[in-house]
């Protein structure tokens, strides 16, 4: 008796097959599934709250119903309920609940929805997250060091250097300032101290340059004629397709720094740039600037430059210190909020 057809082969394969795409569009699909179910109940919420004179202890009891019908289902805590309302009320379109929502995943718009209170600054860490890729610490970091105000920011003359597209994508690689919280540096710092610090930890300076920086190396050799010159850092940066040279300066900035940053960009292009690459980019950052004089320095520039300034960590004003909570009284009250969560989610 023969147990199997001459076919069986390409048949288990096409099932095969389809199993795996079928899979593929459940997991790229779930989150939006899950925001869309999380959505609709948040909005029935709000409708029964206003219609039917639901009170706020109404929520308790919601979670627990749905609970007991749902006891291996995640995310029906009252506090979480709490935050589907809030979600529904902040995005009462459901087509872009679907679109543009689905991006990122749920504990990215909880924390959205508890630390940015504009529509505008929220959507922007929505597009961000989502195409940077980045973790909720990571988000939380960036909105924390006010990213939506100083991405795009720096001082440039692109719009007179570069042609229109790639002078609107070059402008939104810069920011103002730049913020290196993540090195312990001494106020008397010079550039060697910056650019040692800033390479030690180049993922997370990376991180703070943003999505498609591609390092090359710190203090790149150029041979001009018989002399010798060091760019302090040579980047290529994948979406532009161009070279992207990076100059610190410890202190103001000063007008010399523009020329001979540009003298760069011209040695850049003749010995590094393909004809299938952009005109090669500068950034100066500097501790501070002073914008008028920048905006001279730049204004009979050739190349590509943008002018920035950084931060390092926030100093503690005089009048604050000694009135901080200790380690010890934080680590206390972390343990209290902890148990409080715990309470609540169970």
């Amino acid at each position: 008796m023969q147990l199997f057809s001459n076919q069986y082969p390409q048949i288990l394969a096409e099932l095969k097959s389809t199993i795996r795409q079928s899979r593929l569009k459940a997991s790229l699909s779930v989150n939006a599934e899950m925001l869309m179910l999380y959505w609709q109940i948040g909005k029935t919420i709000i409708e029964q709250q206003q219609a039917a004179s639901w009170g706020a202890k109404i929520i308790d009891q919601l979670a627990s119903d749905l609970r007991n019908e749902f006891p291996d289902m995640q995310g029906l805590s009252p506090r979480n309920l709490k935050y589907m309302r809030q979600f529904a009320t902040a995005y009462p379109d459901p087509t872009f609940v679907q679109a543009a929502l689905a991006q990122i995943t749920w504990y990215h718009h909880i924390t959205l929805l508890t630390k940015v209170k504009e529509p505008e600054e929220r959507h922007f860490y929505i597009q961000e997250t989502a195409t940077q890729g980045w973790s909720r610490d990571v988000m939380v970091a960036q909105i924390e060091t006010g990213y939506f105000r100083r991405k795009g920011h720096a001082l440039t003359n692109f719009n007179k250097t570069l042609p229109g597209a790639m002078s609107d994508l070059a402008k939104y690689i810069t920011k103002d300032p730049y913020v290196f919280d993540f090195l312990s540096l001494a106020d008397e710092h010079n550039e060697k101290d910056l650019e040692d610090a800033l390479t030690d930890h180049i993922t997370k300076f990376l991180l703070e340059l943003g999505a498609g920086f591609a390092y090359v190396g710190r203090q790149y050799l150029l041979e001009v004629g018989e002399q010798d010159f060091f760019i302090d850092l040579l980047f290529y940066h994948v979406k532009l397709h161009a070279f992207v040279v990076i100059e610190l300066k410890r202190g103001k900035f000063m007008p010399e720094y523009a020329g001979k940053l540009n003298f760069y960009l011209s040695v850049i292009d003749d010995k590094l740039k393909s004809e299938l690459d952009q005109p090669s980019i500068g950034i100066l950052i500097c501790q501070s600037k002073d914008q008028v004089v920048a905006e001279y320095a730049l204004k009979d520039i050739t190349k590509p430059i943008g002018i920035s300034s950084y931060k390092l960590t926030d100093s503690i004003p005089e009048n604050l210190k000694g009135k901080l909570p200790t380690i010890e009284e934080i680590e206390k009250e972390l343990g209290v909020l902890k148990h409080q969560d715990v309470a609540n989610d169970s």
